[in-house]
């Protein structure tokens, strides 16, 4: 049970088990609940960002859109997507045309989704701001990762 629960989830931030394995000894070691701690590195990735304000159609677009240094965090090129953000942060996307037109494509196609409450975004802009930490309850809610603590527990 806790193995598909991690798969499932690894599959969805689109993570190597290395990736996943290391987020999830950091959490450990961060103290509060492992579990939300760890659902709450996993939701402050860049890419994960990236994908929420919606200028990436998916978590892979989102991925391809920072590593092809597409995306900027408070002014600066960044071209991670394990990138971690703070509450605070400014992501947008640079402003050269290739790059805002990637953006709008994927804003188009993705106009029903909003983002989250934890994020801000600035409609016109190509920017958004990571407002506080999510909370569980803001988070994927048919993950169960009290199954994922235990898988890596035994």
């Amino acid at each position: 049970m806790g193995l598909t629960e991690k798969q499932k989830l690894r599959f969805m931030y689109g993570l190597t088990e290395k990736q996943f394995r290391l987020t999830f000894e950091r959490a450990k070691r961060q103290g509060g609940v492992t579990g939300e701690v760890f659902m709450q590195m996993l939701e402050l990735r860049l890419d994960n960002i990236v994908y929420l304000l919606g200028f990436g159609r998916t978590r892979k677009a989102a991925r391809q859109l920072v590593t092809h240094g597409h995306v900027q965090v408070n002014g600066q090129k960044v071209d991670i997507p394990s990138f971690a953000c703070k509450p605070g942060d400014v992501v947008e996307v640079r402003e050269k045309s290739s790059s805002r037109q990637l953006a709008q494509r994927s804003l188009d196609e993705s106009a029903l989704r909003n983002p989250p409450a934890w994020l801000d975004r600035v409609d016109g802009a190509f920017k958004g701001t990571v407002n506080r930490l999510p909370i569980r309850d803001e988070m994927d809610k048919t993950i169960n990762e009290q199954l994922i603590v235990e898988f890596y527990s035994r």
